[in-house]
């Protein structure tokens, strides 16, 4: 195993004609990542009975097709009108809506593009490196360490909220709150459900991100009227700045690569999948930023970061898929489907019995985040006019769509209530500057760090510091959380360090 099966995957592809199945799956992937509240979850279910007279090879072309094309698909709606395609793009429309706004959507997308391939490809070429390691890899994170992870994250929540830590603080407490909802992952206690079946489970994430972020654009979009676009300069001014995007991925190289990276060791932990990804390599950007007050006005670093982790993402979530049986992602999860239907076993037998089917899923995933950037490019022209249209007529689509897609999910009507209900609730945290941000990464990893807390503290009777201190991968995480909480403040020392001259 190794490059020599990747160079044979590769002539197969282009050779036995089964390239129309990535070209398939791409265009699949982009339909379903454009429309908001659908996405390659959605996409890869209904292609599981479509797969089952395909040869397994060709369902595995099909599959990496849709999966490496819905990202870059999500985050056209994200930055064309705030409504991100699927939920790892979220973080996409704190800096490519704003973007738009100012007539750049053209440079937005040309960004978006490059670095979701290159992501991409990225975090693939990793995922070759590290097979052979990819059981020490996974193993060596347990309840400790996804506990860490998550205070992490929560960490950069709070310091992320430049000039409203208070405001991000109570945003971020909400979204703790709402991530409690439902059984104790311990006891099985029931808790906050108000006496009703559907909050059993707890509050479901698409449905909220449709909401939080879709519905409540909508509503600020229908009270101020007008067009997307604040200005309606030549199309063709805007469709220039698509190189501009695209060289300044290249330009800020260090940011595509520390989104990479963060996307493919995000991805390589079960559980937590992209839209942990793309907020954290948003809030390490922003907080590694010498100009941190830009982001949130028009950044194009805030684009690469996020595109770039959220397509690294699909590298990295299969290695415990196909190692061990462990989905990393949602996507991954439906997936594990498709390989059971041919009678592939997940676990680490797989890369020794079906090494051919695994290097074709790589070799689609590379190919399907390449394609879909330049199927988006050439389509950019086209794609850009969408900001032009009067909200009037967007506002109604835009809404009928997302709360079609919430409903298509999972069928329930509480979904479409719960959406409803966040778009409100989103409008008056945008309405009184309340940052949404910190609200959805509580939402992400409270139920992770509340059931990775109860394992810990099980595991080490109850010295938990101590059990820590003897992990070095959990000493790790804890220096990097404490550089997260007092960057900011030695980030102010040295400015007036300097302006003291």
């Amino acid at each position: 195993m190794g490059f020599d099966v990747l160079f044979d995957a590769i002539a197969l592809v282009f050779t036995s004609g089964s390239a129309i199945y990535i070209l398939a799956g791409v265009l699949l992937g982009l339909c379903f990542g454009v429309i908001p509240g659908l996405g390659g979850t959605t996409a890869l279910a209904l292609l599981i009975p479509v797969t089952f007279t395909m040869d397994s090879l060709d369902a595995m072309y099909l599959a990496g097709g849709v999966m490496g094309a819905t990202s870059f698909g999500g985050s056209i709606t994200a930055i064309l009108i705030n409504t991100p395609g699927t939920a790892p793009n979220a973080a996409t429309t704190f800096d490519g809506y704003p973007l738009a706004r100012q007539g750049k959507a053209g440079m937005a997308i040309g960004a978006s593009a490059t670095a979701s391939a290159l992501g991409g490809v990225i975090g693939l070429f990793t995922l070759l490196l590290i097979i052979p390691l990819a059981k020490e890899l996974v193993l060596a994170f347990g309840p400790a360490e996804f506990l860490l992870l998550t205070i992490l994250g929560l960490v950069a929540i709070a310091v992320s909220a430049r000039g409203k830590l208070l405001r991000g603080l109570i945003a971020g407490g909400f979204g703790l709150m709402l991530a409690f909802v439902g059984s104790d992952t311990v006891s099985g206690e029931l808790r906050f459900t108000l006496n009703t079946d559907y909050l059993w489970d707890g509050i479901p994430l698409v449905p909220t991100l449709t909401g939080m972020f879709a519905l409540s654009q909508m509503i600020e979009l229908a009270l101020k009227g007008g067009s997307v676009a604040a200005k309606a300069e030549d199309a063709k001014t805007r469709i220039s700045g698509i190189w501009t995007g695209v060289a300044s991925v290249f330009k800020h190289w260090t940011v595509l690569l520390r989104g990479s990276a963060i996307g493919t060791v995000i991805g390589a932990i079960p559980g937590l999948g992209g839209t942990v990804a793309s907020f954290i390599a948003y809030t390490s950007t922003v907080q590694a930023s010498r100009d941190p007050e830009s982001f949130g006005k028009g950044n194009i670093v805030g684009v690469i970061a996020p595109e770039s982790a959220n397509n690294a993402k699909d590298g990295g979530s299969l290695v415990p898929t196909v190692a061990f049986g462990i989905p990393g992602s949602a996507e991954t999860a439906l997936f594990l489907g498709i390989l059971v239907l041919h009678g592939i076993e997940p676990g680490p037998s797989i890369l020794l019995q079906n090494e051919r089917e695994v290097y074709g899923l790589i070799v689609a995933l590379t190919a399907s985040a390449i394609g879909a950037s330049l199927i988006g490019l050439l389509l950019a022209r086209w794609l850009v006019m969408i900001t032009f249209i009067n909200v009037h007529f967007l506002v109604p689509v835009v809404v009928t769509v997302s709360l079609t897609g919430v409903y298509v999910l999972d069928g329930r009507p509480g979904d479409v209530i719960l959406a409803m209900i966040m778009g409100i609730v989103g409008y008056l945290m945008i309405r009184f500057d309340y940052p949404r941000l910190t609200l959805v990464i509580a939402l992400v990893l409270g139920e992770t760090a509340e059931r990775s807390f109860h394992q810990t503290r099980q595991i080490s009777d109850g010295e938990i510091l101590g059990y820590m201190l003897d992990r070095p991968q959990s000493i790790v995480l804890i220096v990097l959380t404490l550089l997260t909480l007092f960057l900011p403040a030695l980030r102010r020392r040295r400015t007036r360090a300097k302006a003291a001259p």
